[in-house]
Parts: C-alpha cells; sequence; structure tokens
C-alpha cells in the first residue's frame, strides 16, 4: 500500500512539473478543465447523486472551469475577480457553518452550487497563478504539500489533542502546530532566496512579516479545505472520494487542501 502510494505521488508530481512548465496555455487550460470535471465528478457522488447526473454536473463543471481558466488567461480579470470573491465568502463565512452545523440536505442543491463556488474559481486560479509565472503556482501549492507533510508526521508522533473528532479522528492540534512550523520556516526560506512576493505586499513596510502570515492563513485554508472534504466524505458514509488514484483515493481527496488556497493565492500574487 506504502509502495503503490509513493508510485502515484511520483507519477502525479512529474506529471503536474511538466504540465506547469512545459504546456502551452491552451493545454493548460484544458487540463484544468479536465481536472475540474473529474474532481466534480467526485463532488456530485458525495452530493449522492446518479450517474447520469453526476456527468451532467460533471460536463457543467468542465465547461465552467475551461471558461473561466480562458477569461483569466486573456488577461480579462472582472469575471476572476468575481470568483474569487465567491470562492472567499464560501471559506470564510459558509464553509465554517458547515463544518459546524454538519447540516443533513434534503436535496443536493445546495452542496452542488458550493461545488461550484469552490471548483471553478480553482480552475481560474490556476491558470492566473501559472500565467503570473510557473513558479508562483508551483511555491504555492509547495505550502500545501508541505503543511500536509508535516502535519501528518507531527500529529503522528506527537498528536494528543484532537483537532475534530468527529470529522477527522486522524487530525490533531499538534499537527496543525507542526505544520505552521514548516511553512513559517519554507516563508523565511522563501524570502532569504528573493521569491516572488506578492502584489498587495510590495510597498508595505514589515512585508517580510506579512508575508509570512500570508503564508500561514494560506495553510490555514488548505486544512480547512481538509475538513470540509472529510466532512462530506463521513456524511456520504465513504472513506475516500473516488478510487482514481492508486493507494490515495480520488482527485478530491488529494487536492481538497488547494481548492481554498488558490484563489486566496491568486487574490495577492496577481493583477
Amino acid at each position: 500500500m506504502l509502495r503503490e502510494r509513493i508510485l502515484t505521488a511520483i507519477v502525479l508530481l512529474a506529471g503536474l512539473l511538466a504540465s506547469v512548465l512545459w504546456l502551452p496555455r491552451v493545454g493548460w487550460i484544458a487540463l484544468v478543465g479536465v481536472f475540474v470535471a473529474a474532481a466534480a465528478w467526485e463532488w456530485a457522488s458525495l452530493a449522492r447523486l446518479g450517474s447520469l447526473s453526476r456527468g451532467v454536473y460533471a460536463g457543467a463543471m468542465l465547461a465552467a472551469g475551461i471558461w473561466a481558466g480562458w477569461d483569466t488567461g486573456a488577461g480579462v480579470h472582472s469575471v476572476s475577480s468575481w470568483l474569487y470573491g465567491a470562492a472567499v465568502v464560501f471559506w470564510a463565512v459558509l464553509a465554517p457553518v458547515w463544518l459546524w452545523e454538519r447540516p443533513a440536505f434534503a436535496n443536493p442543491v445546495m452542496p452542488l452550487a458550493a461545488g461550484a463556488a469552490v471548483l471553478v474559481p480553482c480552475a481560474a486560479a490556476m491558470v492566473a497563478l501559472r500565467g503570473e509565472s510557473p513558479a508562483v503556482l508551483l511555491a504555492i501549492m509547495a505550502v500545501v504539500w508541505i503543511s500536509d507533510i508535516s502535519a501528518y508526521f507531527v500529529g503522528r508522533r506527537c498528536g494528543r489533542n484532537k483537532l475534530a473528532p468527529s470529522i477527522s479522528p486522524g487530525k490533531t492540534w499538534e499537527g496543525v502546530y507542526g505544520a505552521f512550523a514548516a511553512v513559517t520556516v519554507y516563508a523565511c526560506g522563501w524570502i532569504a532566496v528573493g521569491g516572488p512576493k506578492p502584489l498587495a505586499l510590495r510597498h508595505v513596510a514589515l512585508s517580510e512579516f506579512w508575508f509570512v502570515l500570508m503564508l500561514l492563513v494560506l495553510a490555514g485554508a488548505g486544512i480547512a479545505g481538509d475538513l470540509l472534504e472529510s466532512q462530506m466524505k463521513r456524511q456520504a458514509g465513504v472513506k475516500d472520494s473516488g478510487a482514481l488514484l492508486p493507494g490515495h483515493g480520488g482527485v478530491l481527496d488529494r487536492v481538497d487542501a488547494l481548492l481554498p488556497v488558490l484563489p486566496l493565492a491568486a487574490i495577492i500574487f496577481t493583477n
């Protein structure tokens, strides 16, 4: 199982690096659309839709994701700004309510609307951040990867206090602290090597401090994304969102933490 998980991770990382670095813009937008469609299929499955309805929803999200990416990639920022705003409202206001109240939805309309508010802005952000620089997109993704890995190992070794036992029993506060510590080190390294500075901070005093704080906010947003997907799986009574990725589960299982992070990062790092 561990060997399968590692091999899948290596293949995914190699494919991501090759795509981010070398695909033309049209190819990248198409790939983002496929990613959104796969994630939408799993999201609809967690909302307990049948196969036909899942296909319709995935097709709609494919079209919306390509449209959002194309519009952003062409330099039209008004649409993407609205999308990022919708994502921020969802993650800052609605997602905490969802996690706290754990509503049992009578029909799938609200979960599917939430999926659109999550997936389409993420597609726009993936294109916008890569348009700013492939290095920027990879560096933002690295925030999530470092946070996830650190939280896992610190929580496994030192975890005592559960973060959200009714949602994800394996997550601990110690893991969160480990994630924040690792992201702080990463942020300091980013500053030390002269990595790209967010537009919002280029003319702000003490920008290094605020930059570290921004990355910590992104790490916290990633944890929220992870918890929300865990909550959806628990409500659906499943362990994984899908079985597409051997050893990892589904697409959502691998990108849940990126869903809130990328739109927020796009607000900070892009024009």
